[in-house]
């Protein structure tokens, strides 16, 4: 298999994974409260074996489960990598004892992960946190705020990125795992564009210990850039998906649309837009499958490839759901639309996970340091 085509068995797996979450997970979905966890939903993607290929698959497969439930059902794919980017750490890089305890219920749907980096004033600027973690006689005691947390405060545990050594930038920091009961640890909700759950969290001196630390003590940022290498890709995928079914209802509303004596796709300004569309859709996808398999095969140039591929097909989606809308003319800002659902969901991957600055700077980064190598 090469990074630019899939084989017959992977291509019958998306879509039957677009039929599952069309038939099984978008009817839950429907059902579920905006900015609270859907639980049955969560539930349901543990029952079909979704959530359990997190821990199993490697970042193509990752990729073509997020393409293909986006396309169908948003919601559950944001679910399904929620749980990804919040267990990914413990799956990677935790104890026995924490993979034993935490990840079967995470499979199984029954218990929320979050992943905890963002702060007020420490977002883009990942490496700038001042979540303080003070030692104590049995450990540590957390002090500080997150904010902008997806499945806060609803989630179960929480990987928690804290700094063990003031003044050392990245290398200060630490990875904890901290269950949502332990004292002094509080949460409120967010009420934002998108529909799933966000919240701000405050840690009042809440104790850890070293049991509670994923990897080594200040070397937390390495646990965090491992999980984002891995998810930035396909947070590039989820953008494929909702451009592709951007682009599948627009390509259905052109051919029956009757305007000035034909239909809209016989309109030449039309079809130039529609083959944009599909033009940038599928240049974004090939990226994404790129950058994946690159990083199932240990690629050295896996943080550029990644930046890469979320930078390109999160802002390939932008401009495609809004192309999309466009060409739909007012129905498509009408509340319940599938274009207008859209339109709320694209903006956000542009920002979460590192904005598209932040992406830019790391690909030129990385393309600096391998001419200061040569």
């Amino acid at each position: 298999m090469t990074a630019f085509s899939l084989e017959p068995a992977q291509l019958a797996w998306c879509t039957e994974l677009r039929a599952l979450a069309a038939e099984r997970l978008r009817p839950l979905a429907g059902k579920g409260e905006p900015g609270r966890v859907n639980r049955a939903l969560l539930a349901e993607l543990g029952a079909l074996g979704l959530l359990p290929r997190l821990f199993t698959s490697g970042a193509l497969e990752l990729c073509l489960m997020r393409e293909s439930l986006a396309h169908a059902c948003t919601e559950a794919e944001t679910a399904l990598a929620l749980q990804g980017l919040g267990a990914h750490p413990v799956h990677a890089h935790g104890t026995d004892a924490q993979r034993a305890h935490w990840l079967p219920r995470v499979a199984a749907g029954t218990a929320v992960a979050a992943f905890a980096l963002t702060e007020p004033a420490a977002g883009s600027d990942a490496a700038a946190l001042s979540l303080t973690a003070t030692p104590a006689a049995d450990g540590w005691r957390l002090s500080g705020e997150k904010c902008w947390i997806s499945h806060a405060p609803e989630a179960a545990f929480y990987t928690v990125f804290a700094r063990t050594t003031p003044g050392a930038g990245a290398r200060g920091v630490t990875a904890f795992l901290v269950p949502a009961d332990r004292p002094g640890l509080t949460g409120t909700a967010l009420d934002m564009l998108s529909p799933h759950p966000i919240g701000a969290l405050a840690f009042d001196a809440v104790p850890v210990t070293a049991d509670d630390v994923l990897g080594e003590v200040d070397r937390g940022f390495r646990v965090a850039m491992d999980t984002l290498n891995l998810f930035r890709p396909s947070v590039g995928a989820f953008a494929v998906g909702m451009a592709q079914a951007a682009l599948d209802a627009t390509l259905g509303h052109t051919a029956r649309r009757d305007a000035f004596g034909g239909k809209l796709k016989d309109l030449q300004s039309v079809a130039h837009q529609v083959a944009e569309m599909a033009l940038r859709t599928e240049s974004a996808r090939l990226m994404v499958y790129a950058a994946a398999t690159a990083y199932d095969e240990g690629a050295p140039d896996v943080p550029r490839r990644s930046a890469m591929a979320k930078l390109l097909a999160t802002e390939t989606a932008q401009y495609v759901v809004d192309r999309a809308v466009q060409l739909h003319g007012a129905r498509a800002l009408q509340r319940g639309h599938l274009l207008e659902h859209l339109y709320r969901e694209v903006r956000a991957p542009r920002i979460y996970e590192g904005a598209s600055e932040v992406q830019r700077s790391i690909i030129a980064k990385e393309l600096y340091k391998n001419l200061e190598d040569r």
